[in-house]
């Protein structure tokens, strides 16, 4: 691409404890759909890379699973996953949630960014459901946890100042190449956003720990030039046959459920017709096995 003679380009990393809305605040900046979300902890799994490039600038967001104590080989990985994006990168973004009180998890997260050398800055998410009064105290108390070179209050869901955080940082980018093509949205393969989609309608479905012990794989994909049509197979892994039983649901209901919900968004995403086929299988407790969560392209295997 053309590029003027200022252009900066660099790596942004957004980091927080679960659930800060840092998947959401990538599809806002993005302006469509990429990154999964649901109120699940571990929902992104995934160190996940979004290019957004403009005239003058491209910016590598990286979304990465939240920083949490780890409860299994699974959550560690992620862990590892996480703290790993920070090194390399220009600007890393931590994520506090404005509508609740900055906790121990926000200050574990708060001493890691200390030994980045990058620009850091304070994002205080999810103010659509704070009050003023909220928002005024989170400031006081982000303002404490480090030394941030920038700091903004914004709402991904309605989309208040997020043009704002894109603007702080730009400012705090280096002058640079762009590192990818300009109609590039994603360095993921095509194959592990189609199984993250389908897998953000299982967490959205089904609650307790069904969620947390489900990993989803294609098996294949393949396009019909012709019928313009998307064929995709893929499997859904559990790790007990009660909770098998629990995803196929009564006469098949519950999986078909979620087969017609994760249609719909492939067919936006894919811009084409799609005929998904799911089927589950069991693979008793996978997530304590590290190969078998590298094989699922979590943590550190993507």
């Amino acid at each position: 691409m053309d590029m003027p003679k200022q252009f900066k380009s660099g790596f942004v990393t957004l980091v927080g404890r679960p659930n800060a809305g840092k998947s959401t605040l990538l599809n806002a900046i993005m302006g469509k759909k990429i990154a999964i979300t649901s109120n699940t902890a571990q929902t992104t799994r995934h160190r996940f890379r979004a290019v957004y490039t403009q005239d003058d600038f491209q910016m590598i967001i990286v979304d990465t699973p939240g920083l949490h104590k780890p409860h299994d080989a699974l959550g560690e990985e992620l862990n590892v996953s996480a703290l790993k994006a920070l090194e390399d990168v220009d600007v890393v973004a931590m994520l506090v949630d404005s509508s609740k009180p900055i906790g121990r998890g926000d200050e574990w997260v708060a001493a890691r960014l200390e030994a980045s050398r990058a620009k850091k800055i304070c994002v205080l998410s999810k103010t659509d459901i704070a009050t003023a009064e909220q928002i005024s105290r989170q400031r006081e108390a982000a303002e404490r946890l480090g030394a941030w070179d920038a700091m903004v209050a914004l709402s991904s869901e309605t989309g208040r100042n997020v043009d704002a955080f894109v603007e702080e940082v730009v400012y705090l980018l280096p002058e640079g190449p762009a590192w990818f093509p300009a109609d590039m949205e994603t360095d993921q393969p095509i194959e592990v956003v189609v199984a993250e989609f389908i897998r953000e309608k299982i967490l959205r479905t089904f609650r307790d720990e069904v969620p947390h012990a489900i990993g989803v794989q294609v098996e294949e994909m393949d396009y019909d030039r012709k019928k313009d049509l998307h064929r995709i197979f893929a499997r859904i892994y559990v790790e007990r046959d009660s909770q098998k039983g629990i995803i196929i649901g009564k006469q098949g209901a519950a999986i078909k459920r979620v087969g017609i919900e994760a249609r719909a968004d492939l067919e936006q995403l894919l811009g084409t017709r799609v005929y998904l086929d799911l089927s589950v299988k069991v693979k008793k407790n996978w997530r304590r096995d590290a190969s078998q969560i590298r094989r699922f392209g979590y943590g550190e295997g993507a």
